[in-house]
């Protein structure tokens, strides 16, 4: 586990308090009923970058809408990039991140794909030890909640022309949550995409930006007009292989213990949980495969039993089972609904880590309070 950081990094973030926060019994109430997304703390992080100045004006200060010129570049060109990670209560009290560097460094490649400045990564530090630090009573100690950390970064300029801004913000904000999927850790349904792609070859599926997620709305919002609440995108080049999920990654395992997930391809985003879960399976000394799926290999093991169970993994689910994959052409019922051993097992051997209950043999947890 990694030691607190030095104060240095987060005391490079000036603090102006919200003159108005949320009152105690407002806040305990929020907390009370945690849903993904909808409620935020009482401040945010922010910093400034100007071509050929670097990065400037770091600070917390309250949370609150933006002001953006109507000729702001993110509006019109989507340079923007984000960050997903979170910040988890121990027993103890204590608060604590997971992977934050790997967090950090992602951004940064996102960053360069978008022609947009990179941050350094005690900034990026920095930021989330900053505001931790000031809210961290939003951070929940109930079951499966964690506090949901959001940092992002925009082209503010106000220009119309197709070149990289010369002005950028970076935020982060932050959101006290329970579990992603409403119902908790139950078996999800899926929806194969027909006809849509998430991301192309020499595209941006690699990096996390916010053009990839609004190509992949209208698809989701079939896959829960067919009763599932997810989408499953295959290649854009041949339509066979599996890619990902609207937001997670996806593994297969197999009757014999093999566990198999699609190879990075320069499509797909390379996930932080993905990685995590590789490399607890590997310790586990079970196999682990990333190659090319097809989704006719799916359907022909689900069919046959050779494949026992489906799972997707991400921040914000963690790792979730998958229950029934469908599409016009076929409805398939995977492990007979019903979540499976080994993704379960995989699930608690991470969120033990997560939430202090296991050692991190590995140095992921980073204390941020």
């Amino acid at each position: 586990m990694t030691a607190a950081a030095p104060s240095s990094r987060a005391e490079a973030f000036a603090v102006r308090p919200h003159p108005n926060p949320l009152s105690a019994d407002a806040r305990a109430q929020a907390l009370s009923d945690l849903k993904f997304g909808t409620q935020f703390t009482d401040h945010m992080a922010r910093m400034q970058w100007r071509q050929g100045e670097g990065w400037a004006e770091r600070r917390v200060e309250p949370y609150g809408p933006l002001q953006l010129d109507p000729a702001a570049a993110v509006l019109h060109y989507a340079q923007e990039i984000f960050e997903g990670l979170k910040a988890y209560r121990w027993a103890d009290g204590s608060v604590w991140s997971f992977r934050p560097v790997a967090n950090a460094e992602r951004f940064n490649k996102s960053a360069r794909r978008l022609a947009m400045p990179e941050v350094a990564i005690d900034d990026f530090l920095g930021s989330i030890e900053a505001l931790v630090a000031v809210d961290e009573a939003w951070v929940p100690s109930a079951e499966e909640s964690s506090l949901y950390l959001r940092p992002f970064m925009f082209a503010s300029e106000s220009f119309l022309g197709v070149r990289p801004a010369h002005v950028m913000d970076y935020l982060l904000i932050a959101s006290p949550v329970g579990p992603y999927f409403s119902g908790g850790v139950k078996p999800v349904s899926i929806w194969v995409a027909q006809g849509y792609h998430r991301a192309g070859p020499g595209g941006t599926g690699d990096a996390k930006c916010g053009g990839n997620y609004a190509a992949s709305l209208l698809p989701q919002q079939q896959a829960f007009e067919n009763g599932c609440q997810q989408v499953l995108f295959l290649d854009a080049k041949d339509g066979r292989y599996l890619e990902e999920l609207g937001g997670m990654n996806v593994f297969v395992v197999r009757k014999d213990g093999t566990v198999e997930t699609p190879r990075l391809t320069g499509t797909i985003l390379e996930g932080i949980t993905r990685s995590s879960v590789i490399q607890l399976l590997d310790d586990d000394s079970r196999k682990v495969v990333e190659k090319d799926i097809t989704l006719d290999e799916i359907r022909a093991g689900v069919d046959s039993g050779d494949i026992a169970e489906v799972f997707a993994c991400g921040t914000a689910a963690v790792v979730t089972p998958v229950g029934r994959l469908a599409s016009p052409d076929f409805d398939l019922t995977i492990n007979g609904g019903e979540a499976g051993a080994v993704t379960m097992a995989i699930r608690k051997r991470l969120t033990d880590i997560q939430y202090g209950r296991a050692e991190d043999t590995y140095g992921w947890m980073h204390r941020v309070g």
